[in-house]
């Protein structure tokens, strides 16, 4: 007959290390999704129990957060080091990368809009930014609080479009919101109506392009009230 087997002679399983869990959770968000990336999801991959987790990661969140950090590392900071362009066109490029991070992981970038990273590569993405704002003669202050509004609105832009990507029924969508502007009563919606061709025109990186110039110029003219 077979020898049974002691379960003391399986083999020991990895010990659990912050590294090894985030790696698992992108694993499972590539494949599956960002919404199985649960702690009880994790677990089982990791084949422990939730609770073992808790002494990395708080929480669901904080676990995204965490995910999000790792996938700050491909930002593309490249042109940020550059002599090619000025240092609006580098920051564009720099913001433009990390729109791009986002825009290939839809649900990751919605959670953007709430996660808060807080490793290394985040720091090195804000680091950039900042310099990049200094070569450009911004004040500190509006530099601090400017390069805020700056990751919010390519957060968003990327979350937007993202989410577009995966919708089935965006065309539609986008042309019944063409319809309705075209079609707004020009007696109700004057100004609507008028301006029904600008309100949707523009390719997403010229509308990009736009957005960064317009913040830039914001940022520089506008001194934080005393």
């Amino acid at each position: 007959m077979p020898t049974p087997h002691n379960r003391r002679e399986r083999p020991a399983k990895p010990a659990l290390t912050l590294t090894g869990i985030i790696d698992t959770a992108v694993s499972i968000m590539e494949q599956e999704g960002l919404q199985r990336v649960t702690m009880r999801r994790l677990a089982q991959a990791l084949d422990t129990g939730p609770a073992s987790l808790y002494v990395y990661v708080a929480n669901t969140a904080e676990l995204h957060a965490a995910i999000l950090e790792r996938l700050l590392g491909h930002v593309d900071l490249t042109a940020a080091h550059s002599d090619e362009g000025n240092w609006r066109t580098r920051l564009d490029a720099v913001l433009a990368s990390y729109e791009q991070v986002l825009f290939s992981h839809p649900a990751l970038a919605m959670a953007a809009l709430t996660a808060r990273p807080n490793g290394d590569n985040y720091l090195t993405l804000l680091d950039t930014l900042l310099a990049l704002l200094a070569e450009g003669g911004v004040p500190d202050l509006q530099a601090a609080w400017g390069v805020d509004i700056l990751l919010q609105s390519a957060t968003a832009s990327a979350a937007e479009h993202s989410v577009r990507r995966e919708d089935a029924a965006a065309d539609a969508e986008w042309a019944q919101l063409r319809r309705t502007l075209t079609d707004a009563p020009p007696a109700r919606f004057p100004h609507v109506h008028a301006q029904s061709g600008n309100l949707l025109s523009g390719t997403p990186i010229e509308r990009r392009r736009w957005s960064v110039d317009m913040l830039l110029n914001g940022i520089l003219a506008t001194h934080p009230a005393p």
